[in-house]
């Protein structure tokens, strides 16, 4: 079954950290950039990460800068993202997408089509 999965979710307190997996399933994922996306109850899906298919380029919203790091091992099939100092209002469903529409080394961030998203992972930071 062709699919992105993501693991690593749970209960954090605040300052905590957690890392997310978004592993891909019967598909390679060195041609798929990756971004990450997340959604809390009562709210619109926002963008939290991205990274190239390259791995080279990577970006980040705002709230999450300097806190949150992205990263690729393509050997594992695996794109990690890395939540250090976690807030309250990072409880969320964190989804991973991919999409093979970029180049290789492209800054470009939560631009669809994607081709895969995961079932999310539920990320709760509380004390």
């Amino acid at each position: 079954q062709l699919q992105l999965v993501e693991s690593g979710g749970g209960l954090a307190q605040p300052g905590g950290s957690l890392r997310l997996s978004c592993t891909a399933s019967g598909f390679t994922l060195d041609y798929y950039a990756i971004d990450w996306f997340r959604q809390a109850p009562g709210r619109e899906r926002e963008g939290v990460s991205c990274i190239s298919r390259s791995g080279t380029s990577t970006n980040y919203a705002d709230s999450v800068k300097g806190r949150f790091t992205i990263s690729r091992d393509n050997a594992k099939n695996t794109v990690y993202l890395q939540m250090n100092s976690l807030k309250p209002e990072d409880t969320a469903v964190y989804y991973c997408a991919g999409t093979p529409y970029r180049s290789v080394v492209s800054e470009t961030c939560f631009s669809p089509p994607y081709t895969y998203w995961g079932q999310g992972t539920q990320v709760t930071v509380s004390s």
